[in-house]
């Protein structure tokens, strides 16, 4: 192969006088390839001197400075041949009838290495690059053009779920997460879940509508199981009867990319990669799943903090009140006063034994009612078959049986209510008892404040005296001993 600079040599030692046989001793190239380029070179010198308007200056000048080009399209193959040829072609039809059968997406297609060795094993020696070549000469494979589109404010959003793992309390949890752009004004939102299930899929779009505080024209989906329910046909294909639901409340089209089309919206297929790098490549443990969303949610703020979605909420359609996305069951109170959802049991109030309570059932909370009335709220737990107790929602059982609290699950569920109990209550269960009841209605980490200052004004009681008082003496006592009227 002659380099440019070998070519350069060559005319500036002709230039120089020296003859062919002296630069083929010195460079050891051929005479022909000497002449060959001291006879181009003179040629086009002798063109650019002529007086011609016409004449394209430009392309001789390259044509002089240019490197040695050499033209291998009509070149042919030493060792590929025609039963070679008829072979691949056998192998790339058999390929086509599985792309057939198991789907275009499917992963077991052939790689090139693969056809490669497929052919190397039929007795033939050839390279792995002859092979690629004609590969892409039969598929005749070119890249993909992709069109940059633009959008107006308030035209469309789009969705996706992409998978993240973190460790949480030193266990390795995957999650998922949901992301949602809106394309017009760069605004990238995720929220992270459990799963990705309807009911996930339903709550960030209402989280993400109710944070912006309106809706867009269109919404844009790839076609996982919570947009299509099923495929009719070629081309046909049924929507998701609850996606449905949740577009005709909130008014915008539902927009399903081609199978297999990412890129139809592509924006939001990078927001995932660009999220889940940004946030969690550096961080990825947590205490708790819940602080792992935290973390989520500020590091988003830094991410959006140059984006134009407060310009494009002026163009948003008017906000509807938040849309209702729990799944309604009603569900039978067992003897232990407790509710099963999936494989956990939930309590609730100790008074609805073998009654049957309407559960609104979220993707991260319960809410359980009674005769439209609201009775009990709990976390969603991922675990499986756990018990979670609110101790508050046996109180009046307790006042009946003060000797079941000892050994009871509700106690045991709570260890500080339990050491509590064991230090100071042991032998008087039903003063304990009393001081929950008296405090029902607040939370549990205030029922626990209670017991510990009733536990420190115990022992002085006995040295206290009751008096008749006032109404504003009476409110002065009770801030230092809970409640009861005592002067020293």
């Amino acid at each position: 192969m002659i380099t440019i600079m070998t070519k350069f040599e060559i005319i500036s030692l002709k230039l120089n006088g020296w003859s062919n046989c002296r630069i083929q001793r010195e460079f050891s190239v051929s005479r022909n390839t000497i002449r060959k380029y001291w006879n181009d070179y003179q040629t086009k010198v002798a063109k650019l001197l002529e007086e011609d308007p016409c004449l394209d200056v430009r392309h001789i000048i390259e044509d002089i400075v240019s490197e040695p080009r050499y033209d291998s399209t009509h070149r042919g193959s030493r060792v590929y041949n025609d039963e070679i040829d008829a072979l691949l072609n056998r192998i790339l039809e058999d390929e086509e009838e599985k792309k057939k059968r198991l789907g275009a997406a499917n992963k077991q297609m052939l790689t090139q290495t693969q056809i490669c060795q497929l052919i190397k094993d039929a007795g033939y020696s050839i390279s792995e690059t002859t092979i690629r070549t004609k590969i892409r000469e039969k598929r005749d494979q070119h890249r993909e053009c992709f069109i940059r589109q633009q959008y107006e404010y308030g035209k469309r959003f789009e969705y996706d779920f992409g998978e993240v793992k973190l460790i949480i309390n030193g266990k390795l949890t995957k999650g998922f997460l949901a992301v949602l752009t809106a394309p017009a004004s760069g605004f990238r939102w995720a929220y992270l879940y459990h799963n990705s299930k309807m009911d996930v899929f339903l709550d960030s779009q209402v989280r993400f509508f109710e944070m912006l505080g309106g809706c867009f024209e269109e919404g844009v989906y790839d076609n996982m199981r919570n947009v299509v329910s099923k495929f009719i046909g070629r081309n046909g294909k049924q929507l998701n009867k609850k996606l449905i639901q949740l577009a005709a409340y909130y008014g915008f089209r539902i927009n399903v990319t081609n199978c297999f089309s990412g890129n139809e919206k592509g924006n939001v297929e990078e927001a995932v990669k660009y999220i889940r790098n940004k946030v969690f490549a550096t961080r990825y443990e947590f205490d708790s799943f819940a602080k792992a969303c935290d973390y989520l949610e500020e590091e988003l703020k830094q991410l959006n903090k140059d984006c134009l979605i407060e310009e494009e909420k002026k163009k948003l359609t008017f906000y509807r009140p938040k849309y209702e996305t729990a799944d309604i069951a009603s569900l039978h109170v067992s003897k232990y006063s407790f509710i099963q959802i999936d494989t956990n049991f939930y309590s609730v109030p100790d008074h609805l034994v073998d009654r049957y309570v309407t559960v609104k059932i979220y993707p991260n909370d319960i809410d359980v009612y009674y005769k439209n009335e609201l009775i009990a709220s709990h976390k969603r737990e991922k675990s499986k078959k756990e018990t979670y107790i609110d101790i508050r929602h046996y109180l009046s059982t307790f006042l009946k049986k003060p000797g079941a609290l000892r050994n009871s699950t509700a106690l045991n569920s709570v260890p500080e209510l339990k050491g509590l109990f064991d230090t100071y209550f042991k032998e008087k269960p039903r003063d304990f008892i009393d001081i929950l009841y008296r405090c029902r209605d607040k939370s549990l980490e205030q029922m626990i404040e209670e017991i510990r200052k009733e536990v420190c004004i115990a022992p002085f009681k006995d040295n206290w005296v009751a008096i008749e008082c006032d109404a504003q003496i009476q409110e002065i006592a009770s801030l230092f001993i809970g409640g009861d009227s005592y002067v020293h």
